[in-house]
């Protein structure tokens, strides 16, 4: 445990009944239940499903009630690469190395000196291999673990209970001493409405700032600290508005992340339940103005209010 998690705990002794509850030995828990339980302890509020209004909320609705079976294949590190390859393009992918079922598949002297190696079914656990300082067999054993976790236990995020566990490598993107920057366009009902920014990732953590498609900074925060320094519009970015609006129709909300390197737009991933529902807005009124951007399906349904019509009555 690191010391930013020792803090966390700190702060909510509670957390750790989260993670007790997050285990295999939880599995029978219902989701709702479960749902129920970790949003309390998390943001220390009630979860009501029979009429989410906030953002956190209906992002635990979307979990329990839109259960479309393509978001298995969108959630899916490997088999995602058709659905972009048909749908943007091949040129918008991270060119792949190889695909394995367990890392002593892997044969490392036949990777190129930097690459990267993540697992298919999970999310954050990304391996920048580097011939001259990787240790290769602290690499397996690392790749191994992660193989066996059970990503759906952490936050019941349906559609990772589905897909097959393997191990991808893909081409480490150079930017030649620069940061690679997360461009992640929020998309609701198929329409990209903002964006946040992930910069400065250490070990410690990461700066993440929202902005409209203007490039202006949005007045509100979610769990992480804004990057304090202004931040590079990125050239390509009406390029990447266009292809989050691709990526994204037909679906109530989700996340289109994306990189720019030397001009070329690249495909990160989908992500439909950012932080897992669980993470504060600083203010908080902000939680609500999101949500009021998801029209539910069925009884739950709500009007869908776009960004520019919050922005103009923020202060109503």
């Amino acid at each position: 445990m690191n010391r930013k998690q020792l803090a966390s705990l700190r702060k909510n002794p509670l957390l750790a009944f989260v993670g007790v509850l997050s285990t295999e030995a939880f599995r029978w828990l219902p989701d709702d239940l479960f749902l129920k339980i970790v949003y309390r302890c998390r943001l220390g509020k009630k979860l009501p499903l029979k009429n989410p209004q906030t953002f956190n909320e209906k992002l635990q609705w979307l979990k329990l009630f839109d259960h479309r079976p393509e978001y298995i294949t969108y959630v899916d590190k490997y088999a995602v690469r058709e659905h972009i390859r048909t749908t943007i393009g091949e040129e918008h992918l991270v060119p792949l190395i190889g695909v394995w079922d367990n890392a002593d598949s892997i044969d490392f002297d036949a990777l190129p000196d930097r690459c990267v190696l993540k697992c298919t079914h999970d999310s954050g656990g990304v391996i920048v291999y580097d011939r001259s300082r990787s240790d290769v067999e602290a690499v397996r054993n690392q790749l191994s673990a992660a193989l066996k976790k059970d990503f759906y236990l952490r936050g019941r995020e349906w559609p990772y209970k589905h897909v097959c566990p393997r191990i991808i490598a893909e081409t480490f993107l150079d930017t030649e001493d620069t940061e690679l920057m997360d461009y992640k366009f929020l998309c609701f009902h198929g329409v990209p409405e903002m964006l946040m920014v992930c910069s400065s990732r250490t070990a410690m953590g990461v700066n993440v700032t929202f902005l409209d498609l203007d490039w202006n900074r949005l007045p509100f925060e979610r769990h992480y600290p804004a990057a304090p320094e202004p931040l590079s519009r990125p050239k390509s970015l009406n390029k990447m508005i266009d292809i989050a609006a691709q990526l994204s129709a037909g679906i109530p909300f989700v996340r289109v992340d994306l990189y720019e390197v030397h001009g070329q737009v690249y495909f990160g991933e989908l992500t439909f339940y950012p932080g897992c529902g669980f993470e504060e807005f600083h203010p908080e009124e902000w939680d609500m103005r999101l949500g009021e951007m998801i029209q539910l399906p069925g009884s739950c349904a709500s009007q869908k209010i776009p960004l520019s019509v919050l922005q103009e009555h923020k202060k109503d």
